[in-house]
């Protein structure tokens, strides 16, 4: 029998990292004074996203050298994303938000582990004391104030180091953080950008009058939250939750799509679509039981390829909405599988440029934020693996890992048991639901 989750490693608490400096970066060149409009998809987004990179050691480059050549890059990074050395404020006008881009810098962080990278455990299990990698306290400089983009260096007695980079979501989704990335390492070994970001927000504001054509259940008003929701998906659980890792190899993955064509063989089925139809299910059936309840699963859709004009491949703010699919429990449980991947594919489907357009001009109308019993949050396809910087591609790239019970996270597999085209999915569910949810995860895979 196949295991297709892992049992938790033994994962150390304390990584033992010291702090050695705490200093700004700013554009290497005047940039000038402006405010940057943020549209309706990007001030909801208004927390931070911190990721850490992992490097191995690199005999010509010395992390002392990586320090600098990093820092570098990341001064020159802010002449070209001037708005990330820039300030979240509120427009009194307007009454929006938006980014003051005022130059006063991004964080930058000198720090270093006693450990060896071969010591701190599997890169690829989410392992939440990974935060030590990141920089928390964001008034290192002076009281109150926050930097957008807070980077720390942290080396270990190997020679290899974790680069660890917190960003306010408001400035990135996944795919222009990726190109950022791919920036900063062109800037590194002093290379030509290797895309030209598109910074012009406006593209993605409201209508004039806003023109809400559809219904959007997948979204929910402030003022019409049910009792004990104040944050939604976004919200971290207090409760004692357990931590797995489910593997699905690229076999598992063809096996899945084969059992959603069903006897149509001519169906087109992606590999996002069954593995979120795979985890819905699981998830809402983890739950207690009840045939009637209604389920509702989110996911993020890239919207750049489905407006009409095309937003640019480069745009460099949020260019995701949430799709939803429906269902109630007993179709979940007792519906064919083929008929779920094709409830999940509708979701993407809607998401045509009036459906983004109408969700959107609500963003306008009322101020609310993605609404579902659970979120698929796919990092598998963003390939934060393979930015190659002057010192190589980092060996494993994730997010720190949070106590959020209604997100479940989809990462490359990065080789492995799990092939080059496996993920490997995080889930964190209270013990009681993630026995019935590993149960299941098992059983619908036969």
């Amino acid at each position: 029998m196949a295991n297709f989750y892992e049992e938790a490693p033994p994962l150390l608490q304390d990584l033992k990292v010291t702090i050695h400096k705490t200093t700004m970066v700013f554009p290497s060149k005047e940039t000038e004074k402006k405010s940057l409009f943020l549209s309706n998809i990007d001030k909801v987004l208004n927390f931070d996203v911190e990721t850490v990179h992992f490097f191995a050691a690199n005999k010509d480059f010395p992390p002392q050298i990586v320090t600098e050549k990093f820092k570098n890059a990341l001064g020159d990074a802010l002449v070209v994303y001037d708005f990330l050395a820039g300030r979240l404020k509120l427009n009194s006008e307007t009454n929006r938000l938006e980014i003051d881009c005022n130059a006063e810098g991004a964080g930058f962080v000198v720090a270093s582990s006693e450990y060896k990278l071969d010591q701190i455990g599997d890169l690829t299990y989410p392992n939440p004391a990974f935060e030590q990698f990141v920089h928390k306290s964001k008034d290192f400089l002076k009281p109150g104030d926050e930097p957008l983009c807070v980077a720390q260096l942290t080396s270990f007695k190997c020679g290899g180091f974790a680069i660890g980079i917190t960003t306010s979501h408001t400035t990135f989704d996944g795919l222009s953080f990726r190109t950022f990335l791919d920036n900063l390492a062109a800037l590194a070994a002093n290379k030509p950008l290797a895309v030209i970001p598109c910074h012009d927000r406006h593209l993605l504001a409201a209508r004039s009058p806003p023109r809400v054509s559809f219904p959007h259940p997948e979204l929910i008003k402030l003022g019409n939250l049910p009792t004990g929701l104040d944050s939604g998906v976004f919200e971290a659980s207090s409760e004692e939750l357990d931590f797995k890792v489910f593997r699905l190899t690229s076999e598992n993955i063809i096996s899945l799509k084969e059992k959603a064509k069903g006897n149509n063989s001519a169906t087109r089925v992606t590999g996002f679509n069954v593995i979120t139809a795979h985890l819905w299910r699981c998830k809402a059936l983890s739950g207690p039981h009840d045939p009637n309840r209604s389920s509702t699963v989110l996911y993020a859709v890239d919207i750049r390829s489905r407006l009409n004009p095309p937003l640019p491949k480069s745009y460099a703010g949020n260019a995701v909405l949430t799709a939803y699919a429906n269902a109630k429990c007993e179709e979940l449980e007792k519906g064919s599988f083929s008929s779920l991947v094709k409830i999940v594919a509708e979701g993407a489907n809607r998401m045509s440029d009036e459906y983004a357009r109408s969700a959107i001009d609500w963003g306008e109308l009322y101020t609310g934020f993605p609404n579902g019993e659970v979120l698929v949050s796919s990092w598998w396809r963003l390939g934060f693996e393979d930015v190659e910087f002057p010192w190589g591609k980092p060996k494993y790239c994730c997010p720190v890992v949070y106590h959020r019970k209604d997100i479940i996270l989809l990462f490359p597999s990065f080789g492995g048991d799990g092939g080059e085209d496996g993920v490997n999915i995080i889930v964190a569910l209270p013990p009681k639901e993630m026995e019935k949810f590993q149960s299941l995860f098992y059983k619908f895979l036969i």
